[in-house]
C-alpha cells in the first residue's frame, strides 16, 4: 500500500499554475466527475488522493478552460422585475425573462423567433402552476402559442378552446389549431379549435360561418373560459393580425381614434379603451365582453416596439399576469407619469358598473 499523501500544501494548488502533469491529472478528474459521474469519494481512491484535492482539481479545471461549462438555455427568470412588475400594476402573476446572452461582454438581444419561444416556454410554466382541473383554458394565435403549447409541463383535465380563428390559409394544418389540439391532448382535455379565417369579407358571411355546427360549438365555449394566455401586438403592419388584414380605409379608421395595441382583434387607445369599428362583425373571435369575463387574462409579448402596446393593455384593467422580457419590463417601469395610471381588474369592474 502506498503512503498517504501530504495534503498540507494543497491549499495553494489552486492557487498556482498547473504543470503539464496536473493538468493531465485535472483533466482526468473531470472526466470521471462530469461525464461519468463519479463520485468525488470514488475518484479520490482511485487517484490516492483526498477528495479535498478532488474538489481543488475539479476549480483549476474550470479556472483553466480544461473544462468549460455551458448553460445552454439563454434565458432565465428575473425575480426583481417579475415582482415589481406585479406590484407597479396590480397584477395576480408577472414573469420576465431575461432574454439576452453575453458575447465578448456585450450583451446581445435574441431575435423575435427565439423571444417568443421563450415568453411561449414562460407562459406555459405559469398555466402549469395555476391550472385546476375542471379549467377551460383558452389560446389565441399569439406568436407564442406553438411554444406555450410545447413547453406546457403539467396541465389538469380541462378544455382547452380556440379564441379566434385561424389568420393563415391552411386552416386545418395552422400552428394555432395544431397548439389547442396538442395542448389538450396533454392535459387529456377536449380540443376546441376554430377552422374559419379570423376575418372575413363581410358580417354576412361571418354569421353564416358562427352558425356551422363546429364553429358554433367552439364559440358557445367562450363564455366559460376560465384562463386565457392572449398575444398583445402594437398597431403597425407585420406585428397586428388585424393591421395586416384590413384595407388602409380601415386602418385610417382606426389611426384616426388613436389605436396603438391589439388583443385578439380587439383595438385599443393610449387610455387603453377599446375602439368600437365596424371589422367588429367580420371577425370570429372572443368578444370583448366576453374578454373582459375572463377571471385569469395572462398577456404575453416583448420587444420595444411592443412595450407602449403592453402599457395601453395594462391600461385598460384586462389583465391579471404578463409574461414579457427584461428590456421590455423596464420601459414599462420607468414611465411612471400622472397619464400612465393603470386600473386593477377590480377598479376596470367598479367603473363599468357605475
Amino acid at each position: 500500500m502506498r503512503p498517504q499523501r501530504d495534503d498540507s500544501s494543497e491549499y495553494e494548488y489552486a492557487e498556482a499554475s498547473l504543470a503539464p502533469i496536473d493538468k493531465l491529472l485535472a483533466a482526468s478528474v473531470a472526466r470521471r466527475f462530469y461525464l461519468a459521474n463519479q463520485s468525488k469519494v470514488d475518484i479520490a481512491k482511485e487517484f490516492d488522493i483526498s477528495r479535498f484535492k478532488v474538489a481543488r482539481l475539479l476549480d483549476a479545471a474550470v479556472a483553466h478552460n480544461i473544462v468549460r461549462i455551458d448553460i445552454t438555455v439563454p434565458a432565465e427568470i428575473d425575480t426583481a422585475l417579475s415582482r415589481a412588475l406585479t406590484e407597479r400594476f396590480g397584477l395576480r402573476h408577472a414573469i420576465v425573462v431575461n432574454l439576452t446572452r453575453s458575447e465578448g461582454g456585450v450583451s446581445v438581444p435574441w431575435d423575435t423567433r427565439q423571444a417568443s419561444r421563450w415568453l411561449g416556454t414562460a407562459a406555459a410554466q405559469l398555466i402549469s402552476e395555476i391550472a385546476e382541473e375542471g379549467d377551460v383554458l383558452g389560446l389565441d394565435g399569439n406568436r407564442s402559442v406553438e411554444a406555450f403549447s410545447e413547453a406546457v409541463s403539467r396541465l389538469p383535465p380541462c378544455e382547452v378552446v380556440q379564441l379566434s380563428g385561424v389568420h393563415g390559409q391552411d386552416l386545418a394544418n395552422d400552428p394555432t389549431v395544431d397548439a389547442v389540439r396538442r395542448t389538450a391532448a396533454f392535459g387529456g382535455g377536449r380540443a376546441f379549435p376554430l377552422y374559419t379565417p379570423f376575418i372575413l369579407p363581410d358580417a354576412q358571411t361571418a354569421a353564416i360561418l358562427r352558425s356551422q355546427p363546429a364553429t358554433a360549438e367552439t364559440l358557445n365555449r367562450f363564455d366559460r373560459v376560465t384562463k386565457a394566455v392572449v398575444g398583445i401586438c402594437a398597431w403597425e403592419a407585420t406585428h397586428s393580425p388585424l393591421y395586416d388584414a384590413l384595407t388602409e380605409q380601415e386602418r385610417e379608421t382606426y389611426r384616426a381614434s388613436g389605436a396603438c395595441a391589439e388583443v385578439v382583434g380587439h383595438v385599443f387607445d393610449p387610455a387603453g379603451r377599446m375602439i368600437p369599428s365596424e371589422p367588429d362583425a367580420r371577425m370570429i373571435s372572443m368578444s370583448a365582453a366576453q374578454l373582459r369575463g375572463v377571471p385569469e387574462l395572462i398577456g404575453v409579448s416583448g420587444g420595444v416596439r411592443n412595450a407602449e402596446a403592453i402599457r395601453t393593455v395594462l391600461k385598460s384593467g384586462l389583465l391579471t399576469g404578463v409574461v414579457t422580457d427584461a428590456t421590455t419590463a423596464r420601459r414599462l417601469l420607468w414611465c411612471d407619469g400622472p397619464d400612465d395610471t393603470t386600473r386593477t381588474r377590480d377598479a376596470y369592474a367598479v367603473e363599468t358598473a357605475t
